[in-house]
């Protein structure tokens, strides 16, 4: 047997070996993962006063309620102090 005819069978080998693992991977059943569980979340009080003063437009920066609101909002996230309440 000459080389190269042991480097075409060692070859086609590897080829048939490749389309094995291929062919048996490809029937392994894929794992199934559970959805992630939908939560939903209710706005926090002050998220919903938020939003209705948003909804307001520009009459919300009128209104005491939106201020109010949009104050403790702000004191919340940067942590400030509430003023004038």
């Amino acid at each position: 047997m000459s080389a190269r005819l042991g480097f075409r069978l060692a070859a086609a080998g590897l080829a048939l070996l490749a389309i094995l693992v291929a062919a048996l991977q490809a029937r392994r059943p894929t794992p199934v993962s559970a959805p992630p569980a939908a939560t939903i979340q209710q706005p926090r009080p002050i998220d919903a006063r938020l939003a209705r003063c948003q909804a307001l437009g520009a009459a919300g920066a009128e209104n005491p309620d939106c201020l109010k609101a949009w104050n403790d909002a702000r004191a919340r996230f940067l942590g400030a102090p509430k003023a004038g309440g």
